[in-house]
């Protein structure tokens, strides 16, 4: 971990195991979609999921770096051409950009400590909206943001970080629902962010 928290040195290590996607397109021709996409997912998206809740409000330049090996895996799976265009590849496999992934990381943390089922010392951190009006915001299970003093990184803090991305889902969403309805919702909902 660094001074600035731009997570570099973890960022750089994740580039560097990447070098499976060469391995993995090596023996592309010769595997079926549901062996390479089983290879993908060990090798490459499981690391870029570890964790990657701690990777909110990094810089675009990480993130980019990020993007850049999900691209590459996904042109390897399905067996296009380094200049075709990503977009509609990484929607037919049905994949959220890594940004959002990250946001879908935070997003399902956040509805763990609302509904119960996170570790105490996550639940702490969040604190429910109180309003001494009766509004419909008072109804739609809001968090309180709570104020930052450096706004880079203290912006990036899960206390700070969960409230804005959870009070930025629509009403239905943030409503009381098993873990995975929400799942279900939330990535239908992050989707259709990423690729309408």
């Amino acid at each position: 971990m660094d001074a600035h928290l731009t997570f570099e040195a973890h960022i750089k290590q994740l580039c560097k195991n990447s070098y499976h996607l060469r391995n993995i397109a090596k023996l592309r021709p010769t595997l079926t979609l549901s062996d390479a996409e089983k290879r993908v997912h060990a090798f490459v998206s499981s690391r870029l999921d570890y964790c990657n809740a701690l990777l909110t409000g990094i810089p675009n330049k990480s993130i980019q770096k990020l993007q850049y090996i999900q691209n590459s895996a996904a042109r390897i799976l399905m067996r296009v051409c380094k200049y075709d265009h990503i977009t509609p590849i990484l929607k037919s496999l049905h994949w959220l950009p890594v940004e959002l992934r990250i946001e879908y990381k935070v997003s399902l943390l956040t509805h763990q400590c609302f509904y119960g089922t996170a570790p105490p010392y996550l639940k702490e951190l969040l604190t429910p909206h109180t309003s001494l009006r009766t509004s419909r915001s008072s109804k739609a299970n809001l968090l309180k943001s709570p104020r930052t003093k450096l706004r880079t990184m203290g912006d990036r803090a899960f206390c700070s970080a969960a409230p804005r991305l959870w009070n930025a889902l629509p009403d239905h969403m943030r409503a009381p629902q098993t873990v995975d309805a929400f799942k279900k919702g939330l990535k239908t909902h992050l989707f259709n962010r990423a690729f309408s």
